[in-house]
Protein backbone atom coordinates (compact mmCIF):
# COMPACT_ATOMS: atom_id res chain seq x y z
CA UNK A 1 0.00 0.00 0.00
CA UNK A 2 1.20 3.75 -0.65
CA UNK A 3 0.00 6.96 0.85
CA UNK A 4 0.18 10.13 -0.91
CA UNK A 5 0.87 13.52 0.63
CA UNK A 6 -0.79 17.20 -0.42
CA UNK A 7 -0.33 19.92 1.38
CA UNK A 8 -3.16 22.66 0.55
CA UNK A 9 -2.91 26.00 2.45
CA UNK A 10 -5.63 28.94 2.72
CA UNK A 11 -5.03 32.51 4.58
CA UNK A 12 -8.14 35.00 4.39
CA UNK A 13 -5.81 37.94 4.19
CA UNK A 14 -7.83 41.29 4.35
CA UNK A 15 -11.22 39.75 2.90
CA UNK A 16 -14.57 40.45 5.23
CA UNK A 17 -15.06 36.73 4.76
CA UNK A 18 -18.78 36.66 5.99
CA UNK A 19 -21.64 36.73 3.07
CA UNK A 20 -19.04 34.47 0.82
CA UNK A 21 -17.27 37.47 0.05
CA UNK A 22 -13.62 35.74 0.48
CA UNK A 23 -10.61 34.82 -2.28
CA UNK A 24 -10.52 30.85 -2.93
CA UNK A 25 -7.03 31.29 -3.68
CA UNK A 26 -4.98 28.53 -2.36
CA UNK A 27 -1.83 26.63 -2.63
CA UNK A 28 -0.96 22.82 -3.34
CA UNK A 29 2.28 21.64 -1.97
CA UNK A 30 3.90 18.29 -2.61
CA UNK A 31 6.11 16.24 -1.02
CA UNK A 32 9.07 16.66 -3.25
CA UNK A 33 8.38 20.49 -3.09
CA UNK A 34 6.15 21.30 -6.12
CA UNK A 35 3.68 24.14 -5.44
CA UNK A 36 0.93 24.99 -7.37
CA UNK A 37 -1.70 27.68 -7.41
CA UNK A 38 -5.16 26.50 -6.90
CA UNK A 39 -8.34 27.84 -6.29
CA UNK A 40 -12.25 27.30 -6.84
CA UNK A 41 -13.85 27.04 -10.58
CA UNK A 42 -15.05 30.23 -12.05
CA UNK A 43 -18.01 28.18 -13.20
CA UNK A 44 -18.99 27.32 -8.99
CA UNK A 45 -17.64 30.62 -7.58
CA UNK A 46 -18.19 34.23 -9.37
CA UNK A 47 -15.72 36.76 -9.65
CA UNK A 48 -13.49 38.22 -8.01
CA UNK A 49 -13.66 35.67 -5.19
CA UNK A 50 -11.93 32.74 -7.35
CA UNK A 51 -8.32 33.08 -9.25
CA UNK A 52 -8.39 32.59 -13.26
CA UNK A 53 -4.80 31.81 -13.59
CA UNK A 54 -5.22 28.71 -10.92
CA UNK A 55 -5.90 24.89 -11.18
CA UNK A 56 -9.45 24.26 -9.62
CA UNK A 57 -9.61 20.93 -8.08
CA UNK A 58 -12.15 19.42 -11.30
CA UNK A 59 -8.53 20.53 -13.67
CA UNK A 60 -6.74 18.80 -11.50
CA UNK A 61 -8.71 16.00 -11.36
CA UNK A 62 -9.06 16.19 -15.46
CA UNK A 63 -5.12 16.02 -15.51
CA UNK A 64 -4.70 13.47 -12.71
CA UNK A 65 -6.05 11.08 -15.12
CA UNK A 66 -4.55 12.41 -18.06
CA UNK A 67 -1.55 12.19 -16.59
CA UNK A 68 -1.58 8.40 -14.95
CA UNK A 69 -3.08 7.27 -18.49
CA UNK A 70 -0.09 8.32 -20.38
CA UNK A 71 2.23 6.86 -18.07
CA UNK A 72 1.08 3.88 -18.31
CA UNK A 73 0.53 3.83 -21.49
CA UNK A 74 4.12 4.73 -22.06
CA UNK A 75 5.30 2.46 -19.52
CA UNK A 76 3.47 -0.44 -22.09
CA UNK A 77 4.69 0.97 -25.27
CA UNK A 78 8.40 1.14 -24.00
CA UNK A 79 8.21 -2.29 -22.84
CA UNK A 80 6.36 -3.68 -26.49
CA UNK A 81 9.67 -2.04 -28.35
CA UNK A 82 8.11 1.42 -29.30
CA UNK A 83 9.67 4.55 -29.16
CA UNK A 84 7.38 7.26 -28.26
CA UNK A 85 8.54 10.68 -29.36
CA UNK A 86 5.73 12.55 -27.73
CA UNK A 87 2.09 12.16 -26.19
CA UNK A 88 -0.34 15.05 -25.97
CA UNK A 89 -3.55 14.84 -24.55
CA UNK A 90 -6.64 17.64 -24.90
CA UNK A 91 -8.89 15.62 -21.61
CA UNK A 92 -11.92 17.20 -20.76
CA UNK A 93 -14.11 16.59 -17.94
CA UNK A 94 -18.14 17.39 -17.98
CA UNK A 95 -19.97 18.32 -14.62
CA UNK A 96 -23.48 17.52 -14.19
CA UNK A 97 -26.10 15.71 -11.82
CA UNK A 98 -24.92 12.06 -11.16
CA UNK A 99 -27.47 9.39 -10.74
CA UNK A 100 -28.40 10.85 -6.96
CA UNK A 101 -28.76 13.81 -8.18
CA UNK A 102 -25.61 15.64 -7.16
CA UNK A 103 -23.13 17.76 -8.97
CA UNK A 104 -20.29 15.41 -9.44
CA UNK A 105 -17.36 14.52 -12.21
CA UNK A 106 -19.44 12.11 -14.49
CA UNK A 107 -17.32 11.61 -17.58
CA UNK A 108 -13.92 12.01 -18.89
CA UNK A 109 -12.43 11.88 -22.25
CA UNK A 110 -8.85 11.25 -23.05
CA UNK A 111 -7.78 12.29 -26.65
CA UNK A 112 -4.40 11.20 -26.69
CA UNK A 113 -2.15 11.73 -29.98
CA UNK A 114 0.53 9.79 -29.92
CA UNK A 115 3.61 10.28 -32.03
CA UNK A 116 5.90 7.09 -32.09
CA UNK A 117 9.72 7.91 -33.64
CA UNK A 118 10.10 5.10 -36.30
CA UNK A 119 6.77 2.94 -36.41
CA UNK A 120 3.97 2.71 -34.58
CA UNK A 121 2.25 -0.10 -33.33
CA UNK A 122 -0.47 -1.41 -35.60
CA UNK A 123 -4.05 -0.27 -34.64
CA UNK A 124 -5.16 -3.68 -32.96
CA UNK A 125 -2.00 -3.30 -30.61
CA UNK A 126 -2.66 0.92 -30.83
CA UNK A 127 -5.89 0.19 -29.04
CA UNK A 128 -4.95 -3.03 -26.78
CA UNK A 129 -1.71 -0.56 -25.00
CA UNK A 130 -4.72 1.96 -24.34
CA UNK A 131 -7.46 -0.12 -23.04
CA UNK A 132 -4.49 -1.74 -20.85
CA UNK A 133 -3.28 1.66 -19.68
CA UNK A 134 -6.95 2.37 -18.72
CA UNK A 135 -8.02 -0.85 -16.83
CA UNK A 136 -4.23 -0.26 -14.86
CA UNK A 137 -4.84 3.30 -14.07
CA UNK A 138 -4.91 4.33 -10.41
CA UNK A 139 -7.01 7.38 -10.92
CA UNK A 140 -9.38 6.02 -13.46
CA UNK A 141 -10.34 2.81 -11.13
CA UNK A 142 -11.21 5.61 -8.11
CA UNK A 143 -13.58 7.47 -10.54
CA UNK A 144 -17.57 7.20 -11.00
CA UNK A 145 -17.85 8.80 -14.07
CA UNK A 146 -17.32 7.18 -17.17
CA UNK A 147 -13.62 7.21 -18.74
CA UNK A 148 -13.80 7.59 -22.66
CA UNK A 149 -10.23 7.38 -24.20
CA UNK A 150 -10.26 8.78 -28.51
CA UNK A 151 -6.32 8.27 -28.99
CA UNK A 152 -5.09 8.83 -32.21
CA UNK A 153 -1.32 7.64 -33.40
CA UNK A 154 1.17 9.40 -35.94
CA UNK A 155 4.77 8.70 -37.03
CA UNK A 156 7.49 11.31 -37.13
Amino acid sequence: MSTYHANISWARGADAFLHQKYSRGHRWTFDEGASIAASASPHAVRAPWHVAAAVDPEEALVAALSSCHMLFFLSFASSAGFTVESYEDAAEGEMAKNAEGREAMVRFTLRPVVTFKERAPIAAEFDAMHHRAHEQCYVANSLKGDVTVEPTARVG
